[in-house]
């Protein structure tokens, strides 16, 4: 068996690049059922309303997002013959999988309080506590994996990749598979039961491949020789993010991306369904937007050999805004397909970016603040994309409520139909306009030969 490259700045392997992706193919098995089916889950096939189902979301996810910063301290004070992220993904997976499934499995005797109980439970269960402890580790492994810059936009690449896979695989799945383990009903509960059952075991098997071929070979707040390695308190973690202006301008830019993910994919369903007539356009929509992405993100390895991480997710978020303002400006199903074509190719270009950004954001932070902090870095990150979910969430369900929306009635009214439409082009145009404001001020590559020169003999921005 060939040795694995142990080398902090290692080149990695194919399997391995690979391997990462999977990870973030398996989590879209979660998320992206969550983002695009939970709440028409909840509205049409046990009957509770958008407004509570979509409040009942938005305050669970500033639950977690504060547990996304608790994962994080946990992630920077383990310590295993695993490393530090990767052990959390074997021990957190299977209770991941069985609280999907229960989630996805509200009981028909269950009315009123009583099910919004067990929905708040069942959903936190999922995303508070399970989706967290995985996801948090599984961010942190893209800096521990290698410093290198290339290798980690590579891994940032094939995540996006492998996660738009994973979209697309739910988009294109879940109603078939409803309707088929349904007896024809894509609405009944035991089509969506069954339906999970098997998503969630493929869940598992990718996870254990991730976990098997992945590897952490960077170790942070090393000490050097003579001194003992740094403890960083929870509170200095903080306090280490919040000085450093590369950090907050990314997840500003990702709060607003997964903002508009929660409207925009949320609307979708309701957007071919009751917009365009038929709910059978949603997957086209969805998947033409998917296959741009993914032949994107199949140039951007080379794209990144000639342009910064940042002048690529600079110009695809500029391209999504051109792509959700025409879309807010037309009802045809064809140009909205080729629309959803340059979306696809803005969100690839973005998406690919994004991730190894952010690595390099945290990894500014060791050399300005003298410590590093991956976990709570990565962490915090993902609390911004919680929070911006979850108000997304929160949004999409109180713009429905108050234009009438009414999951009963074939057809829509007036109102009912902008509110749609509001939150599938003109939210999300707003919300990429931002993120290019921010990454306009992203200039983190004038200096980053400097940080990386000065962090491989133990330096930082006060030794000089």
């Amino acid at each position: 068996m060939k040795k694995v490259d142990m080398n902090p700045n290692a080149k990695l392997s194919m399997i391995e690049r690979l391997g990462y992706g999977l990870g973030d193919y398996a989590g879209n098995l979660v998320y992206s059922a969550i983002t695009a089916f939970l709440l028409i889950y909840y509205t049409n096939v046990i009957g509770a309303s958008a407004a509570a189902a979509a409040s009942m979301i938005g305050i669970s996810k500033l639950l977690d997002g504060i547990s996304d910063l608790a994962m994080g301290h946990i992630v920077d004070h383990t310590n295993s013959k695993w490393g530090k992220a990767r052990p959390w993904i074997a021990r957190l997976c299977v209770p991941l999988a069985v609280s999907t499934v229960l989630m996805f499995s509200v009981p028909g005797s269950l009315e009123g309080n009583v099910q919004l109980v067990y929905m708040f439970l069942t959903y936190n269960l999922v995303s508070t506590v399970f989706y967290t402890g995985i996801n948090v580790p599984y961010a942190a492994m893209n800096g521990l994996m290698t410093t290198n810059q290339y290798e980690r936009g590579i891994l940032g690449n094939f995540r996006n990749l492998l996660a738009t896979a994973g979209t697309m695989t739910i988009n294109t799945v879940v109603l078939k598979m409803t309707a088929a383990f349904g007896g024809g009903d894509a609405y009944s509960q035991k089509g969506w039961t069954l339906t999970f059952l098997v998503l969630m075991l493929v869940f598992v098997a990718l996870n254990m491949l991730m976990f098997a071929v992945c590897k952490e070979r960077v170790v942070e707040n090393a000490a050097a020789e003579g001194e003992e390695k740094q403890k960083v308190t929870f509170v200095q973690g903080i306090r280490g993010l919040v000085v450093n202006k590369y950090w907050l301008l990314l997840v500003v830019c990702i709060f607003g991306l997964y903002f508009m993910m929660s409207t925009f994919f949320g609307s979708a369903v309701y957007y071919a369904q009751y917009v365009l007539g038929s709910a059978d356009y949603y997957a086209p929509i969805s998947n033409y937007l998917s296959i741009a992405q993914i032949a994107t993100l199949f140039v951007t390895p080379f794209l990144l050999k000639k342009f910064s991480k940042r002048t690529l997710m600079m110009t695809g978020m500029g391209i999504a805004f051109v792509g959700f303002t025409c879309t807010g400006l037309t009802h045809s199903f064809t140009i909205i397909c080729a629309l959803s074509v340059v979306k696809g190719i803005g969100f690839g270009l973005g998406g690919a970016c994004m991730y190894g950004m952010l690595q390099d954001a945290i990894t500014y932070g060791e050399w300005h603040n003298g410590y590093g902090s991956s976990g709570m870095g990565n962490a915090a990150s993902s609390f911004c994309m919680k929070v911006g979910s979850g108000i997304g969430t929160v949004a999409l369900g109180w713009i429905l409520d108050a234009g009438g929306f009414d999951a009963q009635l074939a057809a829509q009214n007036a109102a009912s139909l902008n509110a749609i439409n509001m939150s599938f082009a003109w939210i999300p145009a707003v919300a990429m306009l931002i993120a290019v404001i921010c990454l306009a001020a992203f200039d983190l590559d004038k200096k980053w030969d400097k940080v990386i020169a000065d962090l491989s003999v133990g330096k930082h921005r006060m030794d000089a």
